[in-house]
């Protein structure tokens, strides 16, 4: 367990099938995946570790079937997990009592879904309030909270509407609004913005980003989308069969792939939106004392132009301004454009 953490799970395995206690037990807790199938099991979490650290927004990803819903509500412990450790803000979760875990979900959970599932009969101000009702909270104190939470959704004025009143974006708000009622210390999304038109989408991830700047939540994200991730995430989680099988940055995903797998996410992604500087950079000795510079954290995007134009490396500094690297235009060529990079590079001369 990592004391910082806000989650912190351990070798958590979820299979379905007969007494699967009885065989992980059978194989000392470290059946392999064909094991496990050749056994008539299915192996939704396989042996899953990760934390989730304090205002870090951390991206699970993967096919559909590759166990990331599964995970998270492993998390949650709204599925019950076949065996691990899981720990909440340092509560050790699956020994925590059913009155507990309620608590928990009421006061420090908050969980948004693909379907909005709002209530039609009420309004958008009582769908945003109803965990408060659930937890008993006065009417005056749920119609101040509603007002607080519109606002910072960007639903002012439409309190009183109901959800066949309200756009598929403006319900997803809604949804959001609702789930962020009880100020949760962590937000559980499970593609919460597949189901929207490509353009809403795009919308309500500007919004979620717009909205974590504010709030500084620590998150759990689900996507199958590698751009929507690599868009929103602080962390990728990779998985397959149940496992995760890479964890890292965007930047780690698509220079440092682990598996084929992986490499086949991050194939079509636009390489100069996510690589930095500082991962392609060559020896600082590489380039003269005095050429232009460019900061260790600067995406290519924003510096290839000035890099490409150059009639020397450029120096790249951290952020004390002491130089740590040089940057070539055969470097950035070939980390954006690859094995046809000396092609495009020859264009551009």
């Amino acid at each position: 367990m990592n004391g910082d953490a806000v989650i912190s799970c351990r070798d958590v395995w979820k299979l379905y099938g007969p007494d699967p206690q009885r065989f992980l037990e059978r194989h000392d807790g470290a059946p392999s995946v064909d094991e496990v199938k050749d056994a008539g099991y299915i192996p939704a979490v396989v042996a899953a570790s990760l934390d989730v650290m304090p205002g870090e927004i951390l991206v699970l990803m993967g096919l559909s079937g590759s166990g990331k819903s599964t995970l998270v509500r492993c998390l949650s412990r709204l599925v019950e997990p076949t065996a691990g450790t899981i720990h909440f803000a340092g509560v050790d979760l699956l020994a925590a009592s059913s009155r507990e875990l309620i608590d928990m979900r009421r006061h420090r959970m908050g969980m948004v879904f693909q379907h909005f599932a709002l209530f039609p009969h009420r309004t958008v101000a009582e769908n945003i309030t109803f965990p408060l009702e659930v937890q008993g909270v006065d009417g005056a104190t749920r119609r101040a909270r509603a007002e607080e939470i519109l606002a910072l959704v960007g639903l002012e004025g439409r309190g009183g509407y109901y959800p066949r009143e309200l756009s598929g974006g403006q319900q997803q708000r809604v949804g959001i609004g609702r789930s962020l009622a009880v100020e949760p210390d962590v937000w559980f999304l499970d593609e919460p913005f597949s189901a929207l038109d490509p353009l809403i989408r795009r919308e309500m991830q500007d919004e979620f980003l717009r909205l974590q700047s504010v709030l500084h939540k620590t998150i759990v994200f689900i996507t199958h989308d590698f751009s929507e991730a690599i868009r929103l995430a602080d962390r990728i989680a990779i998985l397959y069969e149940g496992q995760i099988v890479q964890l890292g940055s965007a930047e780690d995903l698509v220079t440092q792939p682990a598996t084929d797998y992986v490499r086949n996410f991050a194939r079509d992604v636009q390489r100069d939106r996510i690589l930095t500087a500082a991962s392609v950079m060559g020896a600082a000795a590489d380039a003269a004392p005095d050429a232009a510079a460019v900061p260790a954290d600067a995406v290519l995007r924003d510096i290839a132009a000035s890099v490409l134009s150059a009639s020397q490396n450029l120096r790249v500094v951290d952020g004390a301004g002491t130089t740590v690297g040089s940057l070539s235009r055969d470097a950035v060529i070939d980390a954006i454009w690859g094995a046809n990079g000396s092609e495009v590079g020859n264009s551009i001369r």
